[in-house]
């Protein structure tokens, strides 16, 4: 485990609207506010059409492809994550969002487009005097944190 220590900054509250891309809100919303790392968590409709990336098609593969789904209708959405720059100090999101609809459900990350039906809520948490950064590691390809 690697960590370091943030102080807590600014909070704003967001309301996304119908046919919003979440993760680019997000990451506009904290480039056009100077928010270099947050928290966040959200609340709201994902449309039908939202892509959620699933997981590995196979977990200890050398080669890692990631499985998508899309959903089919409308879904009750739930979602946590973090902002911190990438190696070239672009914000990111890392989101991982729950979506659900009668007995179905989807867990994933909104990289491949979560579009709003309606409404999203979220709050948005800075964390300030840190230099946590994405770091592209060459085994996975993942964007790691770097606290």
């Amino acid at each position: 485990m690697k960590y370091s220590q943030a102080v807590l900054g600014r909070v704003f509250v967001l309301r996304l609207e119908d046919g919003d891309v979440v993760h680019e809100c997000i990451e506009n919303f904290a480039a056009e506010n100077d928010v270099h790392a947050a928290a966040v968590v959200m609340l709201g409709g994902a449309d039908s059409g939202s892509r959620l990336v699933t997981g590995p098609e196979q977990g200890r593969a050398e080669k890692i492809v990631p499985m998508i789904s899309m959903l089919e209708d409308v879904y009750e959405a739930a979602g946590v994550g973090t902002v911190f720059p990438d190696e070239s100090g672009k914000t990111v999101l890392h989101m991982h969002m729950a979506c659900g609809r009668k007995d179905d459900s989807v867990t994933g990350c909104v990289r491949a487009g979560v579009k709003v039906w309606h409404v999203m809520e979220a709050v948005v948490i800075e964390l300030s005097q840190t230099d946590a950064k994405r770091v592209c590691d060459s085994q996975t390809g993942f964007a790691l944190l770097e606290p």
